[in-house]
């Protein structure tokens, strides 16, 4: 197989700029939810300041309109179950979080989860607290948008002014509690808010990651736990009707205005503003982003701590310092047994997750120019008995791939072709697959032999899509992948390699021989690094 896809070549040379790569190894798709959080707080920090800014707007916006959904689903219901009735606005008001995430909206309570990006040293404190600030910032201005557009619709007039009176009572709620008791329900609050965002992401369709934010939301909202954005929005509307509503409403409800002259911006400020803010800190960054990150971090010093085997690293088409045949003796009369696993077993796999590119890729691949011709390059790879080569310039920036099947097909072609391309630039593929030094081996070796649409066919938010019944045996006989088994390794453009699926053979067949008595599995005959 080829390590370019079956597109037609283009007849012109193309620039390195020109040429386009689809990388092999999806990410996100096998990071665990730890990296996809690493990666999800360095995006946020280094993010461009507009872009962050207008996402933070949208975002307050978004938790804005969610109180909106709350107040009104919460209003006349006096005389309802008071559980039940926080339950229900609790789901309500899950939609604010649902939009943030779904949507992209940058959200100060989840952006405090980039503090694993920091401790990574990604980012620098002085990026960290700017994202912060900036998108602190941005939320105050979305729910202050939405504040406006409320009051001028005076929307506080619903029901008889009821909705309005609610508001004013959950307003004048949350500036009522003592620093410490603020402090501790924003950490609480926080703490659900990034466990739900945490959990969303083991998935990639949206309507799996709403479904997830709905319980954690609704749990804090139903039990008092205090969200600073929310209540950048909430207290402040209590604040405005109360003093732009007029006496005639407080008359009609048959309310003293004096009832709510507590609500002022310094106390909300002072008593709920600055001790939740900090709480929702404590519980998003520190409880659960760097809790993680302790956690991972001491997980990966008890699995460096565990023997481990010592590969040699395979170079494509060099001598080993090792033979095989030298490690392992193969008995003539040996028979292959069941073994449990073993430490060894253990480490062993270990290490092939370990395994990275660069360590079993042809460092000195052959290669071709594109004026080599066509007659060159088949002789080129016929003598070094290979299905293909890179394409690359003077400075080996990677411009192309030729396979034996391009070269054959370009042959076949001649009798019905008036002029038959002469050199490679006329005949290499430009949208190619590759990979870097850096990808994980058991990645590109899962992409190699397995098609998991075949393997488990099941949608992302885990709906059954075959016909009929099969078990995981049959699946699996069926999910042969179709792709190449060679790729370019690229770095910075340059062409640094070649990785062949023939490389990972040599491996395995070092890591699997049987052991001269054909009893004991064969990573017991491995040394322990």
């Amino acid at each position: 197989m080829r390590g370019a896809d079956a597109q037609g070549a283009n007849p012109q040379l193309l620039t390195a700029r020109q040429i386009s790569h689809l990388a092999v190894v999806d990410k996100s798709a096998v990071m665990s939810p730890f990296e996809k959080a690493a990666e999800y707080g360095q995006a946020k920090v280094t993010k461009h300041f507009g872009q962050s800014f207008a996402l933070s707007v949208f975002a307050g916006a978004f938790i804005a309109l969610a109180f909106v959904f709350y107040l009104t689903v919460t209003t006349g219901s006096a005389q309802s179950s008071w559980g039940l009735v926080r339950f229900s606005g609790g789901i309500a008001f899950s939609l604010g979080l649902i939009f943030v995430v779904v949507l992209g909206g940058e959200l100060f309570t989840s952006t405090v989860l980039s503090a694993i990006a920091w401790a990574q040293k990604r980012v620098t404190i002085k990026q960290l607290l700017g994202c912060w600030m900036r998108v602190y910032f941005g939320n105050l201005c979305g729910a202050m948008l939405i504040l406006g557009l409320v009051m001028m619709s005076k929307m506080y007039a619903m029901d008889g002014n009821e909705w309005g009176l609610n508001a004013l009572h959950v307003a004048q709620h949350k500036i009522h509690h003592d620093w410490s008791q603020a402090f501790a329900l924003g950490t609480l609050c926080n703490l659900l808010v990034c466990l739900g965002v945490w959990m969303t992401f083991s998935c990639k369709d949206a309507l799996a990651k709403s479904l997830l934010l709905i319980l954690p939301v609704a749990m804090f909202v139903s039990s008092g736990f205090e969200h600073s954005i929310a209540n950048l929005f909430m207290v402040p509307l209590g604040i405005a009707i109360q003093n732009f509503a007029g006496n005639e409403y407080f008359i009609a409800l048959g309310v003293m205005p004096q009832v709510f002259a507590d609500l002022t911006i310094s106390n909300f400020v002072l008593h709920n503003l600055i001790p939740v803010t900090l709480g929702n800190i404590l519980g998003g960054a520190v409880f659960v982003g760097l809790g993680y990150f302790w956690i991972d971090n001491t997980n990966a010093k008890v699995t460096d701590e565990v023997p481990s085997l010592h590969i040699n690293p395979i170079t494509q088409g060099h001598a080993q310092n090792e033979s095989i045949s030298e490690q392992f003796q193969h008995s003539s009369n040996a028979s292959q047994t069941q073994y449990q696993p073993s430490q060894e077993d253990l480490a062993m796999k270990n290490k092939i997750q370990k395994l990275i590119v660069s360590e079993l890729m042809d460092n000195s691949p052959t290669t071709l120019s594109v004026d080599t011709t066509i007659y060159q390059a088949l002789t080129l790879l016929a003598k070094d008995n290979l299905r293909s080569a890179p394409v690359v310039d003077n400075d080996n920036l990677l411009l192309g791939f030729v396979s034996e099947q391009d070269l054959i097909r370009s042959l076949w072609s001649e009798e019905f072709a008036s002029d038959l391309p002469i050199s490679v630039k006329d005949i290499m593929q430009t949208k190619m697959l590759t990979v870097a030094p850096t990808d994980k081996i058991a990645q590109l070796l899962e992409f190699m032999v397995v098609d998991k649409k075949k393997l488990f066919p099941v949608t992302d938010s885990g709906m059954y899509i075959s016909g009929g019944y099969q078990s995981y045996e049959e699946r699996l006989r069926d999910a042969s992948a179709t792709v190449p088994s060679n790729y370019p390794v690229v770095e910075h453009g340059r062409l640094c390699g070649v990785i062949r699926r023939e490389a990972l053979m040599q491996m395995f067949s070092k890591l699997y021989s049987p052991k001269h008595d054909g009893i004991s599995h064969p990573v017991e005959q491995q040394s322990v690094a």
